[in-house]
């Protein structure tokens, strides 16, 4: 077991230069942008700490973010999260994620949640085309989620959740331009699979298997008259977890998160000899390699699949791997690791955390640190932390991880 553990991971390590192999321009084109990223910012210090991974590891708090069936796993009756995000505090020090999250169990088979994620970037003072200045606004983004998660089986338990996101980017209203905030009405479909193992000389081992869909929904504009509008993140998430108690006071788990925006790939337009788009008859630019990215919601989700202009190699590329460690000594106290790798074509994003984790009664402590691999991060050289509440014991028989 331990062998094909090993395995496992330095596959996933060693994909990362199977995916970053030089087929494409690497100038910033193959990237895929959508509306709102602010909702795929990690809200909480524990995942934070694991390289952004948290589709099967245990049940917690935040949950909603990452697999929101496993709180139908939770082993506490009632749990809130209370989080914070510093955002670029190398350049400014107002800008920032804050979160709360709350569950609760309905007996030992279901589960429900609500969360609020606010991201204020600060104040920024708005100028006219003649740089005339406007006025100071505090542009905010925030989005409310409820879930509803429920066990089908002593194993295997799913979960919807529904999320209305609202963008406001001007937060006054200048009469001279066609501005509006931004609002999406979306959902999210998940399933978790809880697997207890019998290993000699070990009690306790555990295979967990997560997938997660979320940001299922519509299309965002900031214009009344616009034609243009943004997909939102829709997200796929997979990966399987392995837990372990070595002894009574030590337990080790090792987690896989795969990650892909279900959104359509840019395309690459056809240019003449001037390097100037070429305008079909349609009013719109002509695609010489790709697909039309001007499709539906439940289209593009579908033609995320296919529709990269550099075929399978470059489909490999938009899948995000992060793997991690953690462990607690005593459920009490915790230390985590985590490495995040994103192709330098789709973003870049290249870094390792650091975490550690404390737990006494009702009360819990998470923190978390990003160091940078490649290119500079948002969240370099910043605490993130998070404060936990949970309540009682939600069922008899299972075993406490810990970490809820």
């Amino acid at each position: 077991m331990k062998i094909r553990l090993l395995l496992l991971f330095a596959l996933a390590i060693s994909a990362g230069s199977i995916f970053g192999q030089d087929t494409e321009p690497n100038d910033g084109s193959r990237v895929i942008s959508t509306a709102v990223p602010f909702v795929t910012i990690s809200p909480d210090a524990r995942s934070g700490g694991m390289g952004d991974v948290g589709v099967a590891t245990s049940p917690d708090a935040y949950s909603m973010f990452w697999n929101p069936a496993k709180y139908a796993f939770s082993e506490k009756s009632f749990g809130v999260g209370v989080g914070y995000v510093p955002w670029l505090r190398g350049l400014v020090n107002d800008i920032g994620l804050a979160s709360i999250v709350g569950f609760g169990k309905i007996g030992d088979k279901q589960a429900v949640a609500v969360s609020l994620r606010y991201f204020s970037m600060g104040s920024v003072m708005f100028t006219n085309d003649v740089g005339t200045e406007l006025g100071e606004v505090k542009p905010n983004e925030w989005a409310v989620d409820a879930t509803y998660a429920r066990k089908f089986s002593r194993e295997f338990s799913g979960a919807v959740a529904a999320r209305f996101i609202y963008s406001n980017l001007v937060p006054v209203n200048y009469t001279a331009y066609d501005v509006r905030p931004g609002t999406s009405i979306a959902a999210d479909v998940a399933i978790y699979y809880h697997h207890p193992m019998e290993i000699s000389g070990m009690s306790g081992a555990s295979i967990d298997v997560g997938l997660d869909i979320s940001n299922i929904g519509n299309k965002m504009s900031y214009s009344s008259t616009s034609v243009v509008r943004d997909f939102i993140p829709t997200t796929l998430r997979l990966g399987p977890s392995f837990t372990m108690d070595i002894d009574d006071y030590n337990r080790l788990s090792f987690s896989l998160d795969l990650s892909k925006l279900l959104v359509p790939t840019p395309p690459v337009y056809a240019k003449d000899t001037n390097n100037n788009p070429i305008i079909g008859p349609d009013g719109k630019k002509v695609i010489e390699k790709g697909y039309d990215p001007d499709v539906s919601v439940v289209k593009g989700m579908i033609q995320s699949f296919y529709d990269a202009p550099y075929g399978f190699k470059e489909e490999l590329q938009e899948i995000n791997i992060a793997v991690a460690a953690e462990y607690w000594y005593n459920k009490l106290f915790s230390i985590r690791a985590g490495y995040f790798y994103e192709s330098k074509y789709k973003g870049d994003r290249q870094f390792f955390t650091l975490g550690a984790g404390l737990r006494y009664n009702v009360f819990g402590l998470d923190f978390s640190y990003l160091l940078p691999i490649r290119n500079n991060n948002p969240l370099q050289n910043t605490l993130q932390f998070t404060l936990l509440f949970n309540f009682d014991t939600a069922g008899k028989g299972t075993k406490d991880t810990g970490t809820n």
